[in-house]
């Protein structure tokens, strides 16, 4: 794939994520991803309870998670080679489609835009809307605490949905793209401890979560980096200080960082508060959350254009001053 084809396929891709949105899920590779973990979840998680047996857990999860893995890679890789048989402009086409279902920015806001929407209605709408975007018990939480979880959860995917499959496209291609996106999908549905579904999560989803999280960590930093910038500038000590209360080694750092550009608290009862000082969000933090945000993507779209023409802009060796 040339320099300016993959440039092409990055702003073409979030052209046609603005757009058009996600495509029906019958074509999405994302629910084939998940169909798979699924399918295969219940084979290797054990059912109630833990009892011994964690080194031969954890090896099955970890040889289900690369059973998928090198399907994804087979096919990034196929399709890569698919762009680089076509023309420019056909090449840079096929390699958006490809890359679009990794990208999922106006699902990401128009969930979030929602959640506010549905608390003009009801708490208990707000509530349900905040349902479909976060895992958490969401129908006792208040009216504040619906909008923590839903900025934490656009900042944090902010990161997953957008920049990381961008950084791993520009670093390796369609197969880092797909391969990223898979890898977070297994961890939404594998990276829990302890019980989910009736399934002891411990040893057989501890690959998948080690996994996401060794390829999220430079993305996470960047989409924090990203967020700093655009709000004008944010304390590094204060970020990195807000960024260590997650458990998480990669969520705290685009959740703290929006904390801080908003001048905000961001929690989760019981195991962490960003910024805790501060009082909780309002309406309009929610519509400035979405404007930095889109201000992000546009920036990684750019950047990650920029980069991937660098090497067809620089000099040739040898050229004249």
């Amino acid at each position: 794939m040339t320099p300016w084809v993959a440039a092409g396929a990055v702003l073409l891709a979030l052209a046609l994520d603005r757009l058009l949105g996600e495509p029906p899920a019958r074509w999405h590779p994302v629910v084939w991803m998940g169909r798979y973990l699924g399918w295969i979840g219940p084979r290797i998680a054990p059912r109630g309870p833990q009892q011994g047996g964690e080194r031969r857990i954890l090896v099955a999860g970890a040889l289900a998670w690369w059973g998928g893995a090198l399907v994804v890679l087979a096919i990034g890789l196929a399709l890569q080679l698919a762009v680089a048989a076509l023309e420019p402009g056909p090449g840079a086409l096929l390699a958006a489609l490809a890359l679009k279902p990794m990208l999922a920015w106006r699902m990401l806001r128009d969930e979030v835009a929602g959640v506010e929407q549905a608390l003009g209605t009801s708490l208990d709408a707000g509530r349900r809307q905040l349902g479909r975007l976060v895992s958490r018990e969401v129908m006792r939480l208040d009216a504040p605490a619906v909008r923590e979880a839903a900025i934490e959860s656009l900042a944090e995917n902010l990161n997953d949905s957008v920049a990381a499959p961008l950084l791993w496209f520009v670093l390796a291609g369609l197969p880092g793209a797909l391969l990223y996106r898979y890898a977070n999908t297994a961890d939404a549905m594998w990276g829990y401890r302890g019980l989910r579904a009736g399934l002891d999560w411990t040893w057989a989803g501890r690959w998948a979560a080690r996994a996401d999280d060794v390829l999220s960590w430079l993305p996470a930093r960047l989409t924090a980096l990203l967020l700093a910038l655009v709000a004008g500038g944010l304390p590094p000590a204060r970020l990195w200080r807000e960024a260590g209360r997650t458990p998480s080694p990669n969520g705290g750092w685009p959740m703290g960082a929006m904390a801080l550009a908003l001048g905000v608290r961001l929690s989760k009862p019981g195991v962490y508060a960003l910024n805790g000082a501060a009082p909780p969000p309002q309406a309009p933090h929610t519509a400035r959350a979405l404007r930095l945000a889109g201000a992000v993507v546009a920036l990684l779209g750019l950047l990650g254009a920029a980069v991937l023409l660098a090497p067809a802009l620089a000099p040739a060796p040898g050229a004249a001053a």
